[in-house]
């Protein structure tokens, strides 16, 4: 190829980066999340539309009111410093895009203050826009720390199993396992994390786990914190680590539903019933009314209450206390008493006989 042509053809590649770069920056740009306020103040009590572009299509994101934040840091507090109760959800459109009107609600710490968007499922994303609390304390932010920082190296796992009590109700409880680097200057003694549990997409609830140790500038370090839940939860959870008011990992925990409380209830349902049946059978049976000259038959024989009755004369008695039927071993022939009641040996008693006295004066 001659000079020229090459003279040409440079020039060419030139023009063509020079046309091309304002395209590429636009590109860039639109991946990132952004945020625009309607208002860059207001008041409690007021509202402020919150728009941005940018975000993943289909996205649900939660926007808040957060203090002792700026954009270039971020929220370091985390959801703590926001007000959490007055936040809103969205979710983007198929092009990334949402629009949200935003209740105005002071922070529970002083500003500055941002309005704080932020991915709730998938992957992370965030971005912050500055807005002023009118009448709400203005404090410096605190200082940043150059010293030690911790980075997670591994990925992070619950280690434990759920037990015969925790399928009763018990609280589940697992282990929180990860490997983090020290990747600063100098070393971090004794670090505080925050351990968050989140159900569904409800914002974390936040408990501050301490390590006891020291993690040397360049070295590694294997940690174990605890993670506990309420009694009976079950479902789908997420188990957040977050260290210097950054999230460092999260892990999913899939809950079960302890079967042995709804046993329980079942069976409660099913014996409960019988025994207050039981108790209000045996109510009734005692307190009904007798049937005129019925005997009750508990704790008294026949023959023992027959001759305890008054006017009654023991042999009386006695004949009303046998058994009007014929007891099976005796026939009506061979019964005993047929003969008059008598049980001596039979003997002649005929008025003829020659031994059977005579009165005077008799023919």
């Amino acid at each position: 190829m001659s000079p020229s042509g090459r003279v040409r053809w440079a020039v060419l590649a030139a023009v063509l980066a020079l046309l091309l770069a304002p395209l590429a920056g636009t590109a860039a740009a639109a991946d990132k999340p952004s945020v625009k306020l309607s208002k860059s103040q207001g008041g409690t009590g007021s509202s402020i539309t919150v728009s941005g572009d940018g975000w993943r299509g289909r996205a649900l994101l939660m926007i808040l009111v957060c203090g002792q934040a700026v954009p270039s840091r971020g929220v370091p507090g985390g959801t703590n410093s926001c007000a959490n109760a007055d936040g809103r959800a969205v979710t983007t459109d198929s092009k990334g895009r949402f629009s949200r009107k935003l209740p105005v609600a002071e922070p529970p710490v002083p500003c500055p203050c941002v309005v704080h968007v932020a991915t709730v499922t998938g992957a992370k994303a965030e971005a912050d826009a500055i807005f002023q609390v009118a009448g709400h304390a203005v404090e410096p932010l605190p200082a940043e720390t150059d010293g030690g920082r911790l980075s997670v190296l591994t990925d992070t796992r619950l280690d434990g199993s759920g037990g015969l009590l925790t399928w009763f109700g018990a609280p589940p409880a697992r282990t929180l396992v990860f490997t983090v680097g020290n990747v600063g200057t100098s070393a971090v003694k004794n670090p505080v994390f925050q351990v968050g549990t989140a159900h569904g997409v409800f914002a974390p609830q936040w408990e501050e786990q301490q390590w006891r140790g020291t993690i040397q500038p360049g070295r590694k370090a294997r940690l174990e914190l605890p993670v506990e839940l309420t009694g009976g939860a079950h479902g789908a959870y997420t188990v957040s680590l977050k260290y210097g008011g950054k999230v460092l990992a999260e892990q999913p925990w899939d809950v079960g539903r302890p079967w042995g409380v709804t046993l329980f209830w079942i069976l409660a349902c099913l014996v409960v019933p019988a025994a207050l049946f039981r108790i209000g059978m045996a109510v009734v049976d005692r307190v009904r009314p007798r049937p005129a000259g019925g005997i009750r038959h508990r704790g008294l024989r026949l023959p023992e209450l027959a001759l305890r009755l008054p006017g009654l004369k023991p042999s009386t008695a006695a004949h009303a206390a046998t058994p009007a039927s014929t007891l099976p071993w005796f026939t009506p022939d061979a019964d005993p008493g047929a003969a008059g009641g008598r049980l001596s040996a039979p003997h002649d008693d005929s008025p003829t006989s020659p031994t059977t006295p005579t009165r005077e004066g008799s023919p």
